[in-house]
């Protein structure tokens, strides 16, 4: 079987925990989606709470599919490491940092990148996400 060029995602916590949660949950919440990358990239090397660029930087090569990847973040500093990364080229051709909310940004990345849609369609989809009413 010829591997399927697809959108890969990252999700960029200030936790390690954070990160690999939401990543579980919005791959539950797509079926499984094993046909998505999906890289939780949290916390420092060390373990601590913070960013790290090399975490950042490898989460999103391995996600790599050909097909772009998106960049979902918690916070402010999260923000800047991958804006600093996309500056210096540190990241693969085509990554975007997606202007979404990080929970429900991801399940909507996940679910939609999981139909084979495009990195366009991924990325509007995590942004409407702003857009969900809880009452």
């Amino acid at each position: 079987m010829s591997e399927e060029k697809r959108v890969g995602i990252v999700l960029v916590s200030h936790s390690a925990e954070v990160a690999a949660a939401v990543a579980a949950l919005a791959k539950g919440l797509a079926g499984g989606a094993d046909s998505v990358a999906v890289a939780p990239a949290g916390g420092t090397e060390g373990g601590g709470l913070g960013t790290s660029a090399e975490l950042i930087s490898a989460a999103a090569a391995s996600v790599d599919r050909g097909a772009g990847v998106a960049v979902l973040t918690d916070l402010g500093s999260a923000v800047l490491t991958v804006k600093a990364l996309l500056a210096e080229d540190e990241l693969p051709d085509d990554t975007r940092l997606v202007d979404a909310p990080f929970l429900e940004g991801a399940v909507a990345a996940v679910v939609t990148a999981s139909t084979g849609a495009d990195l366009a369609a991924v990325e509007a989809a995590a942004t409407e996400a702003y857009d969900y009413r809880k009452v």
